[in-house]
């Protein structure tokens, strides 16, 4: 059928917002290699005592002198994270990926639905808590999330409703958790065994695969998982296509449409400033007029220069046979030839080639925005050098998340925990050995407690455990900036230069992991790595 990694659920079959998602068999985070979070998975800001007793032989004894310096350890970072220190990441901010002036920006581009137009949840109320870092492959009919490196991570693979087992994910995939190349996602999210979720609307999908692939395997029926795949695949596309969903946000915008005054504020601003607008969306005209006078007023054309409807992106950007064609306010098509784009009017169809020929839009002095990394941003990045801005919504959650006491408390101490592991291998007697183990069984509860944060079934879209998910990879690679929503723009100068952070590579200083988790550029027994470092 397909894996997710959803926003790619292969968040979407994944993890996303408040809803209640699909349930595990037991109450605990379906994680490997650990049941029910046990001491070591406690906030490790309280007093904690040693897992396990020292050796009556005394400092002597490795194992004694391996928890001496795990208590030093845990007091450094008790020490060092005042309570100040959480609630520093804003959800309303923008994160760059790559450095971008917005003084350099002369024209911006627009995606209308989960752009301009944000959407509450009560869209799809049948939605379980999926999100979209998860992929969904024709033939083993798994839900699953994946990392930068294609690999699976354990403990979130699902097929219906029901968690599969480690040890049976490894032997689907030949005995590794590794998904080869070949059978990943193209270009577009869709490879020859797995499709990629990477949108909102993905959702109802997703948890219809998993609704069906339930009910089958819970009575016994027999099913030909490409052909239920299909099916479902084209139930959703019906949705779309009948226009059941415009009808349901036409029937009650208030119901449905999130910060519509803040999108007008925003494209206002951007006017008020000398910048150019245009509009490319899939939707239809009729549904983006009610929409945009909902947020914006009867006159919400005279903001943009170009307005194009059901563009079919992203064929759009690649596919130069189609022309524009002129609507009407009727939506009726016209049938003269377009040899300019005239602001206030509407036009269908068309491709991005004669778009660049007509506009002369081209290169980083343009910025678009939409919310879908394939069909909304990939091609106008890497083919044409535009730059773009990915919205996110799931963004801000997370961010809310990260933000707690618990999250960094956990986090923090996990990844000392794993520097003391790294560096404490080098003690490899029986007792050594014995306090290693217990401290790599507290690391995975710690992994655990972390993930379930954000998704118990999927934990966060950003990340599975240390690395990043197959959904993070693409969006740094298809995005220069990213945030939770369009609204996000009103908390900069619009002449604002974002710069990236800088990251250390794994070489450029050894020591990062310690110092970076610690807020310490001293941590106690370095020299027991000396001869390593």
């Amino acid at each position: 059928m397909a894996g997710a990694g959803l926003r790619a659920a292969a968040r979407r079959w994944v993890p996303r917002r408040d809803h209640g998602g699909p349930r595990a068999a037991s109450s605990s985070p379906s994680c490997p290699g650990c049941g029910p979070p046990g001491p070591g998975a406690h906030c490790p800001g309280a007093p904690r005592s040693a897992p396990a007793p020292a050796p009556a032989g005394g400092a002597a004894e490795p194992s004694a002198h391996l928890w001496a310096r795990y208590q030093d350890m845990r007091r450094l970072v008790h020490d060092l994270l005042p309570p100040e220190v959480c609630s520093l990441l804003n959800p309303a901010a923008i994160y760059a990926n790559n450095e971008i002036s917005l003084r350099d920006v002369e024209v911006y581009g627009f995606d209308y639905d989960y752009t301009l137009a944000q959407y509450s949840d009560t869209l799809h109320p049948e939605i379980f808590n999926a999100a979209r870092d998860i992929l969904v492959e024709h033939y083993k009919s798994l839900l699953m999330k994946i990392d930068a490196f294609h690999y699976v991570q354990l403990g979130t693979a699902y097929r219906g409703l029901q968690p599969v087992p480690d040890e049976e994910v490894i032997e689907l995939y030949g005995g590794t958790q590794h998904i080869p190349l070949y059978q990943m996602s193209g270009f577009y999210g869709k490879g020859p065994s797995i499709k990629q979720f990477m949108d909102i609307f993905s959702l109802p999908e997703m948890a219809l695969l998993s609704c069906v692939v339930d009910h089958f395997l819970g009575h016994g029926l027999e099913f030909d998982q490409a052909h239920l795949y299909k099916d479902v695949t084209d139930a959703i596309r019906d949705v779309h296509v009948k226009g059941l969903m415009y009808q349901w946000i036409e029937r009650d915008m208030e119901k449905y449409i999130l910060r519509g005054d803040e999108t007008f504020a925003v494209l206002s601003r951007l006017v008020a400033h000398g910048k150019q607008l245009f509009l490319i969306t899939n939707s239809p005209f009729s549904f983006v007029d009610k929409g945009m006078r909902h947020m914006v007023g009867p006159d919400w054309r005279q903001l943009f220069d170009v307005v194009i409807v059901q563009a079919d992106k992203p064929s759009f950007f690649t596919d130069r046979r189609k022309p524009f064609r002129k609507l009407d306010e009727k939506g009726s098509l016209h049938w003269d030839r377009i040899t300019r784009l005239e602001k206030g009017k509407i036009y269908r169809q068309g491709n991005l080639f004669d778009f660049l020929r007509l506009t002369e839009w081209r290169g980083p002095r343009v910025l678009y925005f939409g919310d879908h990394l394939y069909s909304d941003l990939a091609d106008l990045m890497l083919r044409h050098g535009w730059r773009t801005g990915a919205i996110i919504p799931e963004l801000e959650r997370e961010i809310r998340i990260i933000n707690t006491e618990q999250y960094m408390h956990s986090l923090t101490w996990q990844q000392a925990l794993t520097g003391l592991l790294e560096r404490m291998q080098t003690y490899q007697d029986a007792e050594s050995r014995q306090v290693l183990a217990a401290w790599m069984k507290e690391r995975q509860e710690l992994r655990c407690v972390t993930k379930a944060l954000f998704n118990a079934q999927f934990g966060s879209i950003f990340r599975t455990f240390h690395n990043p998910t197959y959904f993070s990879r693409r969006l740094v690679r298809f995005s220069d900036l990213y945030m939770a929503s369009l609204s996000c723009l009103l908390n900069y100068r619009v002449d604002f230069t974002f710069y990236p952070r800088r990251t250390p590579l794994q070489h450029e200083a050894p020591l990062w992991m310690d110092q970076l988790c610690t807020g310490c550029m001293k941590t106690p027994f370095l020299s027991d790595m000396a001869h390593i470092r």
